[in-house]
């Protein structure tokens, strides 16, 4: 575990649609991180997105933030991102920890198993991730998770990001209930106003 990078990072955590790629990606991203958000996750499933995703490298150096990238260790390496996040069918965090190296973060998705959080954290898991919280456009299969997980989940001793449908309306429940980052994806960059909304976010953990 290398909890250095995470240490002051509470907040929003705004993670990129597959969708939004080169110039649009990089205006879009930049306006979220001048509302203050504290993390950035790059979901292109594309390795031709690697121009871009250097980009975004930058951009958060620029604005103190970290990047970090979706089941893809190798890109994060490869770019110098800050970490990795990892699902149910990626690498193990520690073929991730050979990858991306010691001081890089790997966080991980967690869903609605609390089982699966205790037994990754003692793997070495720099966050747990839980969700989807509410019914999700980006994942509207995808499992639900109660309040009460991440609360309980704050045992673990590990940052708790929520994920999934999260809006500005939803997301104080989830601060109270444990949450230290919400991560964020169509509420925010669907917004019509993107560093506006970010700023919204970042001002309820205030």
């Amino acid at each position: 575990m290398n909890p250095s990078r995470l240490a002051d990072k509470r907040g929003l955590y705004a993670v990129t649609p597959e969708g939004l790629v080169g110039t649009a990606l990089l205006e879009s991203a930049a306006r979220a991180l001048s509302g203050g958000a504290v993390m950035l996750q790059y979901r292109a499933k594309s390795r031709a997105q690697r121009e871009s995703a250097q980009g975004l490298v930058e951009l958060c150096r620029r604005h103190g933030a970290l990047l970090i990238v979706n089941d893809d260790p190798e890109l994060a390496a490869g770019i110098d991102a800050d970490g990795v996040h990892l699902g149910r069918d990626d690498v193990s965090i520690a073929q991730a920890r050979r990858l991306v190296g010691p001081d890089r973060v790997v966080g991980v998705s967690c869903y609605d198993d609390l089982g699966r959080a205790e037994d990754l954290a003692a793997r070495g898991a720099d966050y747990l991730a839980f969700g989807s919280m509410h019914p999700s456009p980006t994942k509207p299969d995808a499992v639900r998770c109660r309040p009460e997980v991440l609360t309980a989940a704050r045992r673990l001793g590990r940052p708790v990001v929520a994920i999934g449908g999260i809006t500005l309306e939803h997301a104080p429940a989830l601060i109270d209930a444990g949450a230290d980052l919400l991560a964020v994806i169509s509420d925010l960059f669907d917004a019509p106003d993107i560093e506006a909304r970010a700023a919204a976010f970042a001002r309820l953990f205030d």
